[in-house]
């Protein structure tokens, strides 16, 4: 990795000097440091393989390769700018007044998303993304829900076909990494997951994050130390959190996770029902029958996992009480964001 990153900051510093206008400069922005697919995002979701020891130096090679980098992106950029604004200057007409371009921002869920992500990759956990057309096996078999299982109605799924359907969550992604890697794993896998659902509170579309963590003598302490850190985190403060005991097939024991209500601190409200408290995710320690399809051993390996809605932890941070208003578009909302 680290040959890697010093050969890719070689050529992203060549591939500047021939850079001549602004379509090119995007177009390395993308190549480069895009989020999606851009080559150093590659490498660096690649350091949740990375063996322990060696994890916090190609962290700091990773952090000032992207800085320098970044830093080279913003001269080449002030240059251009400067450039191309003196081989116009005699066709502007400076006495014309000016044009006010509002700027695009983020919108309220993928700040939230991006803010969750940024939060768990802190405690070490690597992002993993998999395709939001899944198989039934996947989806359901593969993590202890199996053809007429009650579960199944926990769910309403959208179906392509049989045995291909829009996936209800993200967790088949620890079913598909566990089948191809070996422990210790500790994964994130955020993105869309679909249901035929439709209220001020859930819509057919929404966004998940799903958690897991596989290695030797993993308790179900270690799941309340990674949650409590994320929830203190996520809201900025030290909120009081419970586990209430509850059901999922791929996790035993399973256990619903509420916080003190942002709202009124616990004390009761509208939001929180009277009760003082609100449900924030869903969690477990992984059920053997899981870790026997991939082929682990249950005697050996144990692990946690946790599901959490992007939406429902943006509702809380921002006060948001109709779901219906991310996807309304209505810029008099998204701009507050």
């Amino acid at each position: 990795m680290e040959q890697e990153l010093l050969r890719l900051k070689q050529e992203a510093e060549a591939a500047l000097v021939q850079v001549t206008d602004a379509d090119q400069l995007e177009a390395f922005r993308v190549k480069y440091l895009g989020r999606k697919g851009g080559l150093l995002t590659g490498i660096l979701r690649q350091l949740g393989k990375v063996a322990a020891e060696d994890r916090p130096r190609l962290g700091q090679l990773a952090n000032d390769v992207k800085q320098g980098i970044e830093a080279r992106f913003d001269e080449k950029k002030e240059l251009l700018t400067v450039t191309l604004a003196s081989a116009g200057a005699g066709a502007t007409d400076y006495s014309l007044p000016g044009r006010y371009l509002p700027f695009g921002k983020l919108h309220p869920v993928t700040q939230v998303m991006e803010e969750i992500c940024s939060i768990f990759e802190g405690l070490g956990f690597a992002v993993a993304e998999g395709p939001d057309v899944e198989t039934d096996y996947y989806n359901f078999e593969a993590l202890n829900i199996p053809k007429h299982h009650p579960a199944r109605d926990m769910h309403d799924t959208f179906y392509v076909t049989d045995s291909i359907l829009l996936r209800t969550h993200t967790s088949p992604m620890q079913a598909r990494i566990m089948e191809q890697q070996e422990p210790p794993l500790r994964y994130i896998a955020p993105g869309k997951v679909y249901r035929c659902d439709s209220d001020i509170t859930h819509t057919p579309m929404f966004h998940q994050v799903e958690g897991f963590l596989v290695d030797r003598q993993v308790s179900f302490a270690d799941l309340k130390g990674v949650l409590t850190s994320f929830t203190h985190k996520m809201f900025e403060r030290e909120l009081a959190l419970r586990f209430r005991p509850s059901f999922f097939p791929f996790t035993e024991p399973s256990a619903e996770v509420d916080i003190a209500c942002v709202i009124c601190g616990g004390s009761g409200c509208r939001v929180c029902k009277r009760t003082g408290w609100l449900e924030i995710l869903g969690s477990g320690l992984i059920d053997p029958e899981v870790l026997k399809m991939v082929g682990y051993d249950p005697d050996v390996y144990s692990g946690f996992a946790f599901g959490l809605g992007v939406e429902r932890i943006a509702m809380l941070k921002y006060g948001i009480d109709d779901i219906r208003l991310y996807y309304e578009n209505d810029l008099r909302f998204l701009s507050q964001f």
